[in-house]
């Protein structure tokens, strides 16, 4: 029987012992380890056989002292909750966790800005609005993550074809932040005949709130005032969207294109 000091041989060509140094195993486990890593089962099994996290541990290419990309990626993870929290994390905010540092934190926000982009549908200056479909297309990708609401005017004009878009206010939607001053200014500007309110819910859900219905309200009125129409008010969220011209919420549209 061999004694317990020649477990580390390994037999030579003529029968004989030699030792494995510490180093070369590690070296070996290194080789094995980076055979099945992300980028080589990428390369053998396509993009979409890889985790979430997998996927982010690419994009960084390199970890930190003690710790490997993909590890570095999980602790990124569990940090925001997950893909969500992560795609919502800003540019400081990514740069303070362990591991990242400015130049990676640079190019996960741009990976994530990239996939937004090609997710947008977006709204065309110069050409109609068909529904609230289309402005859920144009404006999910974007707002859909966000941790706080964000108030947006669509200015249209007779057609209802885009003039101009713009953001109003961002924060919780209240009467006294969504002023009606603050939402028609643009479209006086714009000669806009009609305009269509949009904000997110950063809950997921995109059913209006008591506030929400009391905003729509007291806009729609001072439109009606104003000569602009709100054709619609439309919530867009993880969960889809919500829009009170289909809900029966608002009046119909007085003239133009089938109602927005």
């Amino acid at each position: 029987m061999r004694s317990s000091w020649a477990a580390g041989l390994v037999e030579t060509a003529d029968g004989s012992g030699a030792r494995e140094t510490d180093a070369g195993g590690d070296r070996r486990r290194r080789a094995l380890r980076r055979a099945d890593g992300p980028r080589e089962r990428l390369a053998r099994l396509g993009a979409s056989a890889l985790a979430d996290h997998e996927l982010i541990a690419l994009l960084l290419r390199t970890g930190r002292r003690h710790q490997a990309a993909e590890a570095v990626a999980r602790s990124l993870f569990e940090a925001h909750g997950g893909l969500d929290g992560l795609a919502a994390a800003d540019l400081c905010e990514l740069a303070t966790q362990p591991g990242i540092g400015n130049a990676k934190a640079a190019t996960l926000v741009a990976a994530f800005d990239l996939g937004r982009r090609l997710a947008e549908v977006p709204l065309v200056v110069g050409r109609p609005i068909g529904g609230p479909i289309d402005v859920e297309r144009h404006f999910a990708p974007r707002l859909g993550r966000r941790e706080r609401e964000s108030f947006h005017v669509l200015c249209l004009d007779g057609r209802h074809r885009l003039v101009r878009e713009e953001e109003v206010s961002v924060g919780t939607l209240t009467a006294s932040l969504v002023h009606p001053r603050e939402v028609f200014r643009g479209a006086i500007r714009a000669s806009a005949a009609a305009i269509v309110l949009v904000h997110n819910h950063p809950s997921g859900d995109p059913s209006p709130s008591a506030e929400d219905r009391s905003v729509t309200e007291r806009l729609a009125e001072a439109g009606r005032v104003l000569g602009i129409e709100v054709l619609d008010h439309v919530v867009v969220a993880r969960g889809g969207h919500f829009s009170f011209r289909e809900a029966g919420a608002l009046p119909p549209a007085r003239s133009g294109p089938p109602a927005v």
